[in-house]
């Protein structure tokens, strides 16, 4: 199925290594508590992990239940995720739809549960289809959020900023605010903020079906079209602040909110979670610009993130029981209430609160052609962050040296994708 319709519905109602200390699940094994799940927890961020709590703390209060959560540091777990896997884990996760979901459903690694996507309402087909693997499921999809070019509303006001909706409309927007000593947002620091970068200018440049076969490891990254994309981001960077390669997501959106910066390629909860509740509406975006009119702005990035139950689960019956009240619309309204920055996928879910930034990012999906899930979600893990983190930092740090890249990067492919070794 197209991902052209994935968050229709909602939006009208969007890396594999080592875990050092492996959580600890709780359960129905020995000497286990039935009446305890334990959750997995990757939002180690205040705002997410508030909502979360928010959450939990409602269906314990429903359901008489307990949810242990255990958090980890969102890049921490991401980049662990295979050990955390194999070794002990949490009887549910988070993490995320698509790609990512069906990799590990195809090591094994997670409980099937169609048997309680039976008694779910309000989400799509493609939705269902992102959370499906080789006709089971195993995924509940919680939220989205798109990525976009976010800025202060106010800032561009001042200066006189307009929107870019063409890529030498950018440059030139770009080149004036660097001009004005208010240079572009950038960091990569954590190792993925730049792939949402590399994303769109791949599928503005050379379209969706490209981009997705690029990331399937069916296309060359020695293909000129390929090499294209990082000369055209090279036009960019002049105009970048400094040391992105030292820079957090997180300093990247304190930047954004403090006004020293002008505008970045963000997902809508990076630049949210940075910004007081009383500025919030001062965030505004813009649809990354056209490059190539063939594709014009067809394709969003807005990521899907959700729950999983782990096949080792300890407590199976509890975690699907989790999972049943995870994917009512309530429970993403109690989610939603303490985190205004993403979106609902649950079509009954209540959007007569939302802010306009969740309004107009609502629009922004609802009317995309195609949906990509980002970098190191639509492809394999282990490629992703043994070979795309290195290779796009090493492209920040010495832009000039583009075959190189892109041979190395091919070269590491072909070793990976031959491979089963996860």
């Amino acid at each position: 199925m197209s991902r052209r319709n994935v968050l229709r519905g909602a939006a009208a109602g969007a890396g594999a290594v080592t875990l050092p200390a492996p959580l600890t699940a709780c359960g129905d094994g020995p000497g286990g508590n039935k009446d305890e799940v334990s959750m997995g927890s990757n939002s180690s961020d205040a705002v997410p992990k508030k909502a979360f709590a928010a959450a939990f703390d409602a269906y314990e209060k429903k359901s008489g239940k307990t949810v242990e959560v255990n958090t980890t540091e969102h890049n921490e777990f991401q980049q662990n995720i295979t050990r955390y896997l194999q070794g002990t884990p949490d009887d549910v996760f988070m993490w995320f739809a698509g790609y990512r979901m069906q990799y590990f459903a195809e090591k094994g690694l997670l409980t099937e549960i169609s048997d309680v996507w039976k008694g779910f309402k309000g989400f799509s087909d493609a939705l269902r289809e992102q959370s499906t693997h080789e006709g089971k499921q195993y995924f509940v999809p919680y939220y989205y959020y798109p990525w976009a070019v976010f800025h202060r509303k106010s800032l561009f006001e001042k200066h006189g900023y307009e929107q870019a909706k063409t890529w030498d409309q950018f440059i030139a927007l770009a080149k004036k605010t660097s001009k004005d000593g208010i240079p572009v947002a950038f960091c990569d620091k954590d190792g993925w903020p730049a792939m949402g970068t590399f994303d769109y200018i791949n599928m503005r440049l050379n379209g969706y079906e490209f981009h997705k076969s690029l990331m399937a490891g069916e296309e060359a990254w020695t293909d000129p079209k390929v090499k294209k994309v990082f000369d055209l981001w090279r036009e960019l960077m002049p105009y970048y602040q400094k040391g992105a390669l030292g820079r957090t997501w997180e300093e990247a959106g304190q930047g954004l909110q403090q006004r020293k910066t002008s505008m970045a390629v963000f997902g809508m909860p990076h630049p949210g979670q940075q910004f007081p509740a009383d500025e919030r509406d001062d965030i505004d975006f813009f649809a990354f610009p056209e490059i190539d009119p063939a594709h014009g702005q067809d394709a969003v990035e807005a990521p899907i993130d959700g729950f999983l139950v782990a096949k080792k689960s300890k407590n199976v019956d509890g975690a699907k029981e989790l999972l049943k009240w995870l994917g009512t619309p309530k429970a993403e309204d109690v989610y939603l209430a303490g985190d205004p920055n993403n979106v609902a996928v649950n079509e009954g879910a209540d959007t007569s609160k939302y802010s306009p930034l969740q309004k107009k990012s609502a629009e922004l999906v609802s009317g995309a052609r195609q949906i990509s899930q980002f970098l190191d979600r639509d492809t394999r893990p282990d490629f992703a962050q043994t070979v795309m983190i290195k290779a796009l930092q090493d492209f920040i740090d010495n832009p000039k040296d583009v075959d190189g890249l892109v041979n190395s990067i091919e070269r590491q492919k072909k070793d990976i994708f031959s491979s089963d070794v996860s």
